[in-house]
């Protein structure tokens, strides 16, 4: 089970079991952003996020971005009340909401704070790899995300979509980092990576020439989209990386910032203007920000929170 890491700034109330809003000896509220590991974009951005709601806070709140395990980690921390605001997918949210996940309650009272970017399908195998689709992965050695990562329950449905589930594959449970390099030494066959573009784990493999993109193609296309209303078709646009010279058909879903129903209203309004008015801010962090669509609130795929839906009510009428 993971559990709540807070930052240097909150050891001391980590100390004491404090969970997510807790106030300091001086009676400073803190809050807590969930994002996932330092290598990723989630943190960048997460911290930008926090450091601009502090400023903005008229109560004074204080909010951390926390290093936490990722998408899935980041949703059970919320359920748990261990955590005020999460970065995560989109699939991660509607199964969380209704309780897709076998032995968990549904969790109703998640929703929908603002879009994020969107992360897109990278199939990733050796340039010299004979597969030419995910159909040809039975017995071999695929990396499907760190255990708990956002990538992994992705990986799991794009598997089944050709037919496979985990017993007719070699399961590695790597991070982005870890799959480039074992995609790089030969100790996998393929990496299936749910990230936003351009992904410094791609570009490694990509840009060194030791790595080769597959499409999602129908009837498989048809099948994710269908199936899975958090999906839509997508592509890796030619150039995003080297030897990309035409754009490859995949699938992507939207990254988002969730809450639960009650967190405070004018701290969604602060995010709001933080990713509509201020996002250049976002964009100096990571150019991914430009790809931040306030549209994909109408396809949300759990509830907007309240202040979100009169938001979209007033914007997107």
């Amino acid at each position: 089970m993971l559990k709540n890491r807070f930052g240097l700034g909150l050891m001391a109330l980590a100390a004491v079991g404090f969970a997510a809003t807790g106030c300091d000896m001086e009676g400073r509220s803190y809050m807590s952003i969930g994002t996932a590991g330092t290598g990723g974009i989630y943190y960048p951005l997460g911290g930008t996020i926090a450091s601009r709601l502090s400023a903005m806070d008229e109560e004074g709140r204080q909010f951390t971005a926390e290093v936490t395990g990722g998408a899935l980690g980041n949703v059970r921390l919320l359920q748990r009340g261990e955590m005020d605001i999460a970065m995560s997918l989109g699939s991660t949210a509607y199964q969380a909401y209704n309780g897709v996940e076998e032995g968990t309650q549904p969790f109703t009272e998640l929703r929908v704070l603002a879009p994020l970017y969107p992360n897109v399908v990278n199939i990733l195998v050796p340039r010299g790899s004979s597969a030419r689709s995910v159909e040809d992965f039975e017995g071999l050695r695929i990396s499907v995300g760190a255990a708990g990562a956002g990538t992994e329950p992705v990986s799991r449905m794009v598997l089944d979509a050709y037919g496979l589930g985990y017993d007719d594959i070699r399961v590695r449970y790597l991070t982005f980092s870890e799959s480039a390099g074992a995609l790089r030494d030969g100790s996998v066959d393929a990496a299936i990576i749910s990230v936003g573009y351009p992904a410094a784990a791609v570009m490694e493999v990509m840009e060194t020439g030791d790595g080769r993109l597959l499409p999602i193609t129908s009837p498989w296309m048809e099948r994710l989209t269908s199936e899975h209303s958090y999906f839509f078709r997508s592509v890796i646009p030619a150039g995003a990386y080297r030897g990309v010279e035409e754009d490859i058909p995949t699938i992507a879903e939207w990254n988002w910032l969730l809450a639960r129903e009650d967190l405070p209203d004018d701290v969604v309004r602060n995010i709001l203007q933080i990713v509509t008015e201020e996002r250049d801010r976002l964009i100096r962090v990571t150019p991914i920000a430009n790809q931040i669509d306030m549209e994909a609130l109408r396809s949300a795929p759990i509830p907007l929170h309240p202040v979100t839906q009169a938001w979209v009510d007033e914007h997107l009428p």
